[in-house]
């Protein structure tokens, strides 16, 4: 039997720390990321870091994010604010990763090897 397997892409926005991903969010191509929506995944990734992270609520968040619109817009300033997280930035649609950005993909690959994704 041959199987004809299509490819599909998708933007993946991942959250991870020092110990590896904490969350990954995937949306389809061409969809715009209003500020509701980064607020709902902020939540997500709230929950991600109480469930995978123990104590690290506590201890201080900070969140690495450019200046793009979502991000700044005040529903989402409220919300870091009041789960008190503090915030490093990175200049918006800039061509440069960010530094954190090199030490994630090694531990990427390792979580992507061990994942199965449904057929659409």
């Amino acid at each position: 039997e041959i199987q004809t397997v299509i490819v599909k892409q998708v933007m993946a926005t991942v959250f991870w720390d020092r110990k590896g991903v904490l969350l990954i969010e995937f949306t389809e191509p061409g969809t715009t990321i209003t500020s509701e929506m980064y607020c709902e995944t902020l939540k997500k990734l709230h929950r991600a870091i109480q469930n995978k992270r123990r104590g690290m609520l506590t201890s201080g968040v900070v969140l690495l994010h450019d200046n793009t619109h979502p991000h700044t817009a005040a529903c989402t300033h409220a919300l870091l604010q009041q789960f008190r997280w503090d915030l490093f930035d990175h200049p918006p649609y800039s061509p440069d990763l960010a530094p954190s950005d090199f030490h994630v993909f090694m531990r990427m690959k390792v979580w992507l090897e061990t994942q199965r994704f449904n057929k659409n």
